[in-house]
């Protein structure tokens, strides 16, 4: 006859009353939260072991946690690459895969004149303050390109698959090429893009970086960052970066972004098919004194979106619309802005529901006003990130929102 249990004190079973229970019989058909930051074995023997790399494990959560390692298997498979790791936000994908790059005082970054504001600010601000130069050149201007590659010899270089707010779309196979040449390895932003319609490591990039806020995510709801590599050597720095640093991504928003890339495919669709459909609306409409959109751009550029952008089935020129009010002035666009109904004034993008940020104010407001001007992103230009709403709303509520903007 068994022995009885031990009772324990009251004070005790709180603590430990159903936890560390064994792993169930079925096998859960999506992957749990792990919401735990330690791990246990059945014996130091093992701790040890897994401490030493010599069994596979978790320790701690800032190491590895399993709902995690689920979203970069997820990235990982998507981007074609060879292994992920996430961290807390875009930035601190961006910042790990920068810093993996064997960068020292005297090195230099090439970096796309078109990047993403705060990007900018990374390269001058971080990785300036240890002696890091950074020079900037227009990726889109291949023979530029390519003579500052060759006299400045980067060890990095940096573009976006479509640059913001301008929705330019970079020759990848190019700029690698360049890159390569050059000794440097190519670094690519997707976050625009998505492995939906862009894979950069097939096209030669070294690193894919996506903000997992956006498109990935979907919902406005979490904020996290990815990397994929094309070399598996460079995945362990990758790994240490994130232990080191600490910006790792949490388990719940694993959950949320693992869950949003479920549907990628059928939101980006809807998404991109919209987009189309604005960007032609909006090509001839009065109050606009231009439309910024891959599919309106020059037959040079439309070639290399053909390129660059493909869904399985269709290309396709993203789902982003950039315009200028036809007053062009900071003051017009805040008009047209604060008119709209149903379109929602976001400080971010990719998510179900149409959103409108102002570059100027927000994305690009440390950039001098001279410089915005000199890469084109002007005081009355709006960053359009369209949504899956029936378009004939998206359309009814702009228009009637820029009827609004005349002063």
């Amino acid at each position: 006859m068994p022995e009885p249990k031990q009772r324990r004190d009251f004070a005790t079973e709180l603590v430990h009353a159903g936890e560390r229970r064994p792993a169930p019989t079925g096998a859960p058909v999506a992957t749990p939260i792990y919401a735990t930051a330690t791990f246990t074995y059945e014996s130091m023997a093992e701790v040890d072991q897994v401490f030493a790399g010599e069994k596979q494990g978790y320790i701690y959560s800032r190491y590895g946690n399993p709902t995690v390692a689920g979203l970069e298997e997820a990235i990982n498979t998507l981007e074609s690459g060879v292994g992920a790791c996430a961290y807390a936000t875009g930035m601190a994908a961006l910042h790990a895969a920068i810093f993996v790059c064997d960068l020292a005082p005297g090195s230099t970054i090439l970096a796309s004149q078109d990047l993403y504001g705060p990007t900018i600010d990374l390269l001058y601000t971080v990785f300036g303050s240890f002696g890091v130069k950074t020079a900037t050149a227009d990726f889109n201007d291949l023979a530029e390109l390519e003579a500052k590659a060759r006299e400045l010899k980067p060890r990095v270089m940096i573009a976006e698959t479509i640059s913001n707010p301008l929705l330019k779309v970079c020759d990848l196979a190019a700029c690698a090429e360049i890159a390569h040449g050059a000794g440097a390895r190519l670094i690519v932003d997707n976050t625009f893009a998505t492995p939906y319609l862009c894979r950069p490591l097939e096209h030669g990039a070294d690193f894919v970086v996506h903000s997992a806020t956006k498109y990935l995510g979907g919902h406005a709801d979490t904020m996290g960052g990815l990397v994929v590599t094309r070399e598996g050597a460079d995945l362990t720095p990758l790994i240490r970066t994130m232990k080191l640093v600490g910006g790792v991504l949490g388990v719940w928003e694993a959950h949320e972004i693992m869950r949003g890339i479920k549907t990628l495919a059928v939101r980006l669709e809807r998404q991109c098919a919209n987009a189309a459909r604005l960007a032609d609306h909006l090509s001839t409409h009065a109050q606009v004194l231009r439309v910024y959109y891959p599919g309106l751009a020059s037959a040079a550029e439309r070639e290399i979106a053909g390129r660059m952008l493909r869904t399985p089935d269709a290309e396709c020129g993203g789902a982003l619309v950039s315009i200028e009010v036809q007053e062009n002035t900071r003051e017009a666009a805040f008009r047209f802005m604060d008119a709209l109904r149903l379109c929602v004034r976001a400080t971010s993008l990719g998510d179900v529901f149409s959103g409108v940020l102002h570059p100027a104010t927000a994305s690009h407001r440390e950039v001098a006003p001279a410089r915005r001007r000199q890469l084109g992103i002007s005081d009355g230009l709006v960053r359009i990130s369209v949504g899956i709403e029936s378009i004939a709303d998206i359309i009814a509520d702009i228009d009637q929102a820029l009827a609004a903007s005349v002063s």
